[in-house]
């Protein structure tokens, strides 16, 4: 089998780290206090997406207006670039960088497929030399707006932004590699399922 129709798909929080990173993404953009009193202005929104009233999206661009609302565009990629080839390694499984390298040298195509933002993961994909599909915030005269330029990349919006980029069909082996319901649809369209598992 060649190579090339091989293809490999991963989740980034909670798949290739050990938790969730926009929230450490936040502290260290903010600091501890001024991340803790966004958290408290944003807590209807979280409460409502916990009993399930609101959607994951809904939940997620509020938080995203309360802290990036305003925010000069060169200010944040300057932060996210430091924090994404910084401390955003420190929360990476070992597992992970393995599983990825073994697909690279096996020649695979590797493309990185989350909800966090393009805006701080692209540096880390870039390091890693693998491709990015993910959420993208909205940009306007160099300023940040605080809403999504793209749907979030949850659940089903994964699969379909896949098929935006690539026809599956070209590739007759597919691995995927998730940890949670927000993969579900991506591990289905893969032949060779790792949940919470490399």
């Amino acid at each position: 089998m060649s190579s090339r129709q091989c293809l490999a798909l991963f989740d980034f929080d909670g798949t290739i780290t050990t938790h969730d990173s926009f929230r450490d993404f936040l502290i260290f953009f903010f600091g501890k206090r001024r991340f803790m009193l966004g958290c408290l202005c944003a807590a209807p929104w979280l409460l409502a997406y916990l009993l399930r009233l609101i959607s994951n999206q809904t939940a997620k661009q509020q938080v995203t207006r309360i802290f990036f609302a305003g925010m000069p565009q060169k200010n944040f990629e300057e932060k996210a670039k430091a924090f994404a080839t910084g401390i955003l390694n420190e929360i990476v499984r070992p597992a992970a960088i393995e599983k990825i390298r073994w697909h690279r040298q096996q020649g695979h195509r590797v493309i990185l497929v989350s909800a966090s933002f393009t805006d701080y993961l692209k540096f880390w994909c870039e390091q890693h030399g693998i491709e990015i599909i993910s959420t993208r915030l909205e940009s306007k005269d160099g300023i940040l707006t605080g809403n999504f330029a793209t749907p979030n990349c949850f659940g089903p919006e994964k699969v379909r932004r896949i098929r935006e980029v690539l026809d599956i069909a070209d590739y007759q082996t597919i691995y995927a590699y998730g940890d949670s319901r927000g993969d579900r649809e991506m591990l289905e369209i893969a032949h060779e399922k790792g949940y919470r598992i490399f």
